[in-house]
């Protein structure tokens, strides 16, 4: 084949590719029937990579610069992440991150250095998607090494690009910088996915084998949505979200995480396997990081800042598509807004939306007005009552359509749901109970206020470290020393492994007391045998106790959790079990004065 028929057909090939691209790159990271048009992609992108394999030496004489095969293989990267971000399968990030790594180690980009702008921009996103990447598959080290390359870079374009203005991606590096920072500042001796070696409890195996409810649900979706001023983030993850999405998946046993040092070296090519899903990468290291063993983790839709309408918007999709005898995890964290006078109940929550996507809206309108056309089933709330103190959606002083209300949720408990409120106003949200148009609905609600040893006056300090009843239902031991102002940057080892050995221990009693009481109620033994949900319970009883022996000087109730319906009183905040293990781990840690324990 001439080279000029190579280098045409190249051409449209890469043409044809980025068309189906296009069409993907912006579809909503939620709803399950659009695997065909990846699969689509996909195939292009591969026929596209065979293509420049098969005539490499004939378009290079013709031109090809490596940078754009970097650019190729970087838009594979991309939709492999956008994979795992719509369906939450660990696969699609495993498989983005060697693909990224892989990228990284052949330096691509490394000849376009300071000649072409457009390449300069290529190589930009990539180290930003690489960086997202690396953040939620946990590796830190490339963390670290990827912000400093992108840091370099950014300082470099502004010196050879002296026409282009590079502000934004200053501020996106500010953002890695701001978030590294928050979550470095704390060290995770265990991680924060689940991990079948430290997260079950032999003692308990027994009880929860045999553990029966009339009904038992499955948690297979989640949706986690976050709104506040000021809040750490990188892209569209804010750290709270970051440390929520951990928390609801399994974490992998394979070699990978062994922490591989960072290397870049130069070499030619990929190894290639030619199935679907599964190729352009290296498939034996594939293989040590993939963990076939463990159950697909729960589907998630992350929600960055969404309009009240977008969010009921997915909310409503969610539920439609929820299969029988499962149960969605809403987790919303936002600022609060008090009831107001004369607050007229909307119309229609749901009629302005922002979103082109209609079906959705369509469909969460029609589950708002069916609401309105029902009257309450237990004659205790009036309409009002459902729509007084909300969440802002919104910047503050913004018009009413940018409140959640708790009204707003009812039509969705058509079906199960286990609602996180992680919010200054979380209290409103108890007028659910009892106003359910289907299955009751299980509800953590945060404290109103946070509890700190040493409170700062600086909201910005607060912000920096994300929301404390959120690090306590996904790192309850750091969220413990950070209340107290212990220093856990560089922990002793000992210390730290005798403490998560009291917590484990402590996790396991209650857990055997939860699945063998006689008094528990159905809406959460209906969800406990999940292994995600019942980690949740035991760690806000956990928080809930730590929170109640705490002394402070100021009214009690505001800086206490609350759930509803309640859990049994055999392990409330003062019974002895969990009175006793938080008193252990205080005297461990060497902070028993900040706590009043009652005598049992």
């Amino acid at each position: 084949m001439a080279g000029e028929d190579v280098s045409s057909n190249f051409r449209a090939l890469v043409e044809n590719a980025d068309r189906k691209f296009a069409r993907v790159r912006d579809l909503p990271a939620f709803g399950r029937a659009q695997s065909h048009y990846f699969q689509k992609v996909f195939k292009a992108y591969m026929k596209l990579w065979n293509y420049q394999q098969s005539y490499r030496s004939k378009l290079v004489e013709s031109g090809l610069n490596r940078w754009e095969i970097g650019e190729i293989a970087s838009r594979i990267g991309q939709l492999y992440f956008s994979q795992y971000m719509r369906t939450s399968e660990a696969r699609f990030l495993l498989e983005a991150y060697v693909f990224y790594e892989a990228i990284l180690r052949r330096r691509y980009f490394d000849e376009a250095q300071g000649k072409d702008l457009g390449a300069r921009f290529k190589e930009l996103r990539f180290y930003a998607r690489f960086l997202l990447v690396s953040l939620i598959v946990d590796r830190k080290e490339m963390v670290l090494h990827l912000a400093e390359k992108l840091r370099v870079l950014v300082d470099d374009s502004k010196s050879n690009f002296r026409e282009t203005n590079f502000k934004e991606w200053r501020l996106v590096v500010q953002e890695i910088t701001r978030f590294i920072k928050s979550d470095t500042n704390l060290t995770y001796v265990r991680p924060l996915r689940y991990c079948a070696m430290l997260d079950s409890y032999p003692a308990s195996q027994t009880y929860l084998a045999r553990f029966h409810a009339k009904k038992l649900f499955k948690f297979r979706d989640a949706l986690l949505a976050s709104y506040h001023r000021n809040e750490v983030k990188y892209a569209e993850v804010t750290l709270d979200t970051y440390r929520m999405m951990q928390c609801l998946e399994w974490e992998p046993s394979g070699s990978f995480y062994q922490k591989r040092p960072v290397v870049e070296a130069k070499e030619n090519g990929f190894v290639i396997d030619h199935t679907l899903t599964s190729g352009l990468i290296d498939m034996k290291l594939a293989a040590d990081m993939a963990d076939p063993s463990l159950p697909p983790n729960p589907r998630k839709a992350i929600l960055y800042r969404p309009t009240v309408s977008h969010l009921l918007a997915v909310l409503a999709m969610i539920c439609d598509e929820l299969s029988p005898e499962t149960v969605m995890l809403l987790y919303l964290s936002a600022s609060g807004g008090p009831a107001r006078e004369n607050v007229a109940q909307p119309e229609n929550s749901v009629g302005s939306s922002r979103t082109s996507k209609s079906k959705l809206l369509a469909r969460a309108s029609q589950e708002q007005k069916s609401y309105k056309s029902e009257p309450h089933s237990n004659g205790k709330m009036s309409s009002g009552d459902y729509y007084e103190d909300h969440l802002w959606l919104g910047p503050r002083g913004g018009s009413g359509s940018n409140n959640l209300y708790p009204g707003d949720l009812i039509p969705f408990t058509r079906k199960p749901l286990f609602l996180i409120i992680d919010s200054d106003t979380s209290r409103a949200f108890k007028v659910l109970g009892g106003a359910e148009r289907g299955e009751p609905v299980a509800m953590l609600l945060s404290p109103l206020k946070p509890s700190f040893e040493n409170p700062s006056t600086d909201d910005d300090t607060e912000a920096l470290n994300g929301s404390q009843f959120t690090f306590f239902l996904t790192a309850p031991l750091q969220a413990f020393c950070q209340m107290l102002g212990l220093s856990n940057s560089n922990p002793d080892p000992e210390v730290y492994d005798e403490a998560e050995s009291i917590l484990s221990a402590s996790f396991s009693e209650w857990e055997t007391i939860l699945l063998t009481s006689k008094v528990l109620n159905l809406v959460w033994a209906q969800v406990l045998p999940d292994p995600f949900l019942r980690r949740l319970i035991l760690r806000f009883i956990f928080c809930r106790s730590v929170l109640t022996s705490f002394i402070r000087t100021e009214d009690h109730d505001l800086y206490l959790p609350q759930c509803h319906p309640n859990l049994p009183e055999s392990i409330s905040p003062v019974s002895k079990p969990v009175q006793s293990s938080v008193q252990r781990l205080a005297d461990h840690l060497g902070v028993a004065k900040s706590f009043h324990f009652t005598k049992s």
